[in-house]
């Protein structure tokens, strides 16, 4: 097994998914995900995207991510809105809750660590 992972969707099936229904906020937001990396300690890393709507997120894990294409705002309850763009990176830290509002189709790739 090689110790290298190239970093390339192409070569995985995408999971589909959605917010749950009782935090779905407005529109109809579908979630494409390529899960590239399962390490063990709970540790992933792929791309996500998602088509514009808003939901309630709730962070239980750690993340870190880099906007690589679209335009998202994430607002974190009682704080400023923060707009992301191709280029813009943020960690979201355990026990985050807010929102996340996608107004262009975003996509991100991300490390996720529970």
């Amino acid at each position: 097994m090689s110790l290298s992972l190239a970093f390339d969707p192409a070569n995985v099936t995408p999971e589909e998914g959605a917010p749950a229904p009782e935090r779905l906020i407005s529109g109809d937001p579908r979630f494409t995900t390529w899960n590239l990396e399962e390490a063990d300690g709970g540790v992933y890393a792929g791309v996500w995207q998602s088509t514009p709507g808003k939901w309630r997120i709730l962070y239980d894990e750690w993340e870190y991510f880099n906007i690589l294409e679209g335009r998202s705002i994430v607002t974190e309850d009682g704080g400023e809105p923060i707009g992301l763009v191709a280029g813009d990176r943020l960690i979201l830290r355990p026990g985050f809750k807010g929102t996340w509002e996608v107004i262009e189709t975003t996509r991100k790739d991300y490390v996720i660590r529970l």
